[in-house]
């Protein structure tokens, strides 16, 4: 009689997938490209001083290839020139070593006479106060990620796993958010009080817990964290009632919470000069008898090539072929290889910065002739990504963190990017123009009977733009204006 028993079958399959897997290069480009001016800087020197491959100054080699980027004789790009650059890398040679160093050359004349910080930003103030922390280097390399996070109003306008989903991609660090929060708490206790807070809510509950202690700061304490809503729009008489306040406690409270800086960060601009005038720009433009021309910015970045001696020292070892010369020669071809991969990010990050900027211009030239805001045409991440056939994860890179200098004052590149809204003829404005007719009236409403969110509503819808009360809620908060109820005298 024959055994029987379970018979389990294999079966093999075969399918096709397609998985984007980014070179070392490529996240190496990535990382730079995301960087401002400043730490760009802090990058390069940082750079230098772990690669003895590559060096600073200009290069010592003879027979030079003349630059053939397309600049002019002042290092500026023309905005109708730089269309025809090709950004194909591939053809990275040892004669381009001195690249970086020739574009450095190519600036000198302009960048020395940029007006930068003379003054301790808002920022320095704050690295500051990092330095003074007993922190690991991990901690620090998420310190700085995080305070390179927070806006001019002092808050932390990114949530904790973003911040993890970009210090593991850009610096190859896998924090938890967990962790990030703890070093988080480090910051939220530097000055001034409500520094780093991830809301208003927040915001308010550090400054007062930074107070002494007393019976005032119990209650403004339970008016934050319990009844923020009615704080916010001031329904005091509700307030007085659920915490069972007499009138003296009431106005006590009242008197300490306003008190509160709900914007600690510009407080802070305000005494170390924090302002536009301060921040260093990624990008000089400047308008020439209607044409509009402008540069990357590279300030006190080291100029960079690949060391001669090091490129002789590789041909020696390989030369003597005996097995110790040739580990060395591992060794030092490495440092070769790294020292001109840096080199071609460099230039492969001044070529995408470069190409998206003058693509910004294009789509928003009249702005950048007249700078009146209400010229800016809606504009988003993927109408520049389409002109200059990027990704729009890399325009994202690019224009976040980054300003340019005009004649008109300095921008950061993110406020070039709006949405559009229709008029009853068709035309689409941009919604800085709905910001601006909103400015107007609410500042010349009775503020004893101020608009409300509908009124608003029907004035647009009488000048032909048709936006729902509940967009007009959303656009009015954009720009700081207070409900109706919280603009009456």
């Amino acid at each position: 009689m024959a055994a029987t028993g379970n018979i389990q079958t294999q079966v093999q399959t075969q399918t096709q997938a397609q998985i984007q897997t980014l070179s070392p290069q490529q996240v190496l480009e990535a990382r730079l490209l995301a960087l401002s001016t400043l730490e760009l800087e802090e990058h390069v020197r940082t750079e230098l001083g772990d690669n003895p491959a590559l060096e600073d100054g200009p290069a010592v080699s003879v027979g030079q290839e003349s630059d053939d980027s397309q600049t002019d004789e002042n290092g500026q790009y023309d905005d109708d020139d730089y269309a025809a650059q090709s950004d194909n890398h591939d053809d990275w040679s040892e004669d381009d070593d001195d690249w970086y160093d020739r574009q450095q050359q190519d600036r000198s004349g302009d960048i020395s006479d940029v007006p930068l910080a003379d003054t301790r930003s808002f920022y320095d103030i704050l690295y500051e106060q990092l330095r003074e922390q007993e922190l690991t280097e991990r901690q620090q390399k998420i310190a700085l990620y995080i305070i390179g996070s927070i806006d001019n109003d002092g808050m932390l306008d990114k949530d904790l796993q973003a911040i993890s989903d970009d210090l593991a991609f850009y610096h190859d660090l896998d924090a938890t958010t967990d962790e990030i929060e703890q070093v988080l708490k480090v910051i939220q206790d530097f000055d001034p009080a409500g520094i780093g807070a991830r809301n208003l809510q927040e915001c308010l509950l550090i400054q007062i817990r930074r107070k002494e202690d007393s019976p005032s700061k119990d209650l403004q304490e339970k008016v934050i964290s319990s009844m923020f809503d009615e704080f916010t729009h001031k329904r005091w008489d509700k307030i007085a009632a659920r915490l069972e306040l007499t009138k003296e406690q009431t106005d006590a409270v009242i008197t300490e919470l306003v008190k509160l800086n709900p914007r600690p960060g510009s407080s802070l601009g305000e005494t170390v000069g924090h302002s536009r005038q301060h921040i260093v720009p990624d990008f000089l433009l400047d308008n020439y008898d209607g044409d509009i021309h402008f540069t990357l910015n590279n300030g006190n970045i080291p100029q960079l090539h690949v060391s001669r001696e090091y490129s002789d020292m590789l041909e020696n070892q390989i030369k003597e072929g005996t097995s110790s010369q040739k580990a060395a020669a591992v060794y030092i071809k490495s440092k070769l290889d790294s020292a001109r991969g840096f080199i071609q990010a460099l230039r492969q990050r001044e070529q995408t910065m470069t190409r998206t900027m003058q693509a910004i211009i294009d789509l928003q030239r009249p702005f950048f002739q007249d700078g009146d805001e209400t010229l800016l045409r809606p504009m988003i991440l993927k109408d520049v990504a389409e002109r200059t056939g990027y990704d729009i994860s890399t325009i994202s890179r690019v224009t976040s963190g980054k300003y340019v200098q005009t004649p008109f004052g300095t921008f950061p590149l993110k406020s070039f990017f709006t949405d559009g809204v229709k008029t009853d003829s068709g035309q689409e404005v941009s919604v800085k123009e709905i910001h601006r007719i909103l400015r107007e009236a609410t500042d010349a409403e009775d503020h004893n009977n101020p608009l409300t969110d509908e009124q608003l509503s029907d004035m647009l819808a009488q000048r032909g733009f048709k936006v729902a009360r509940r967009t007009v809620a959303k656009y009015r908060e954009q720009i700081g204006i207070p409900v109706a109820r919280m603009r009456k005298n």
